[in-house]
């Protein structure tokens, strides 16, 4: 795994004489997950809540971990606890991390946390758990704050002197600044160029888009519309419930669990950290932009429309490649590898953005496609951007795989 720049952090906890803490549940860590997701998804925007929710995972990782000594430590070093609780220990890793990322949303993570506590009988088994929790959310804490999220908003808009631009500055300019998780560096799987604007790849995906992902289609279906508008949700929560599908099949335990989290969640966090490089490299116009001045691009082929618009709002930042499909080809390859060649468990979401409906897929091979070409009904990407930003997903979901520990025992 990449070491460059991360410190180890040593933390002992003092010697346990507890109580039993029994056998923990094993959906204690996708419960909290899932309250996680939900506080995150409140976060301003959706690259900050992806890394927040890296941060959580890994920590409750470390925390049950900690417990139960399936793995070696990610990063944090703290003396094994077998006797204290694990739902004490994931509530108060969720806790500790949700609220220093978090602090406006204090009132609702306290709230979870107090409901995860309410159950546990009082004794050192339920203390000492907390204190596990909290020491390697920590930990995770302390190697995530120097990454580069917090940087100056240096962004120069593209622009001729004295003619006027939309002066709303761009999304997370610096996000491919930031240190990563698995990857040597945000570049690493950083795509060629997009297709010329003469070329055939050019053409099709910009009559195609066209066409189907107009705000007044006739040509996108009903279903077609209802997954467009499905995956206009951008935030966590429309995601974890898919990697929450695979962690609630029979069979597995709580320290599966919290790695498989732990893992899906550091792999969509890189996966922003190279889309976003890649994006602010190229700096490709959206369909609205390109659609609105097809004249310009010296093709004959891709004729303009100067009131076209698309289905969506477009997100506001360059276009290539698709930050969706690099998300969910990253989760898809996380997943694919822990299922293997095992049966599929049924892959379900619900979607704010399409008032709470549930989609559900047989395959994680369906959902990442079914993601990919949403954002070609939204209007919003083109077809190569969404393969291009799929296959960068499922490199980086391979490669969190392989850098994470495999069991001891």
């Amino acid at each position: 795994m990449h070491m460059k720049k991360h410190h180890i952090v040593v933390l002992v906890l003092t010697a346990l004489g507890l109580a039993g803490a029994g056998g923990a549940r094993a959906d204690v860590v996708t419960d909290a997950n899932a309250k996680a997701a939900d506080v995150a998804s409140r976060s301003p925007a959706t690259p900050i809540a992806v890394r927040t929710m890296a941060i959580v995972q890994v920590s409750v990782f470390e925390a049950v971990n900690a417990i139960t000594g399936r793995y070696p430590a990610y990063r944090a070093k703290i003396q094994q606890a077998p006797r204290a609780s694990v739902e004490a220990a994931v509530a108060a890793a969720t806790r500790t991390a949700l609220s220093k990322l978090m602090p406006a949303q204090l009132a609702a993570i306290d709230a979870d946390y107090q409901a995860a506590l309410r159950p546990l009988p009082d004794g050192p088994a339920k203390t000492d758990g907390i204190t596990v929790g909290e020491l390697s959310a920590t930990a995770i804490l302390a190697l995530c704050a120097d990454d580069g999220m917090v940087a100056p908003d240096v962004y120069r808009p593209h622009t001729a002197a004295g003619a006027y631009v939309p002066t709303l500055l761009p999304a997370v300019p610096h996000w491919g600044q930031r240190r990563p998780w698995v990857m040597a560096s945000s570049s690493q799987f950083r795509p060629g160029a997009p297709p010329s604007m003469t070329s055939d790849t050019w053409t099709r995906d910009y009559n195609e888009i066209k066409a189907i992902g107009a705000k007044n289609s006739t040509q996108r279906t009903p279903e077609q519309t209802a997954i467009a508008r499905f995956w206009e949700a951008t935030a966590p929560a429309v995601y974890w419930p898919v990697a929450r599908s695979v962690a609630a099949a029979p069979g597995r335990d709580v320290t599966e669990n919290a790695r498989l989290l732990a893992v899906a969640g550091m792999a969509m966090d890189d996966a922003l950290i190279a889309v976003f490089d890649a994006k602010y490299t190229y700096n490709l116009w959206r369909p609205i932009t390109a659609i609105r001045n097809g004249d310009l691009d010296g093709n004959d082929a891709t004729a303009r429309d100067p009131g076209w618009t698309p289905f969506i709002d477009t997100p506001m930042h360059p276009e290539y490649p698709c930050a969706h499909c690099i998300v969910s080809g990253s989760l898809g390859a996380v997943l694919q590898a822990e299922i293997g060649s095992g049966p599929v468990p049924k892959l379900s979401s619900a979607s704010s953005t399409a008032g709470g409906a549930v989609r559900t897929w047989t395959s994680l091979g369906d959902f990442v496609q079914e993601v990919a070409v949403a954002r070609i009904y939204d209007g919003v990407h083109y077809r190569n951007s969404t393969e291009v930003g799929t296959a960068m997903g499922k490199k980086i979901g391979e490669l969190a795989v392989k850098s994470f520990a495999r069991p001891i025992r």
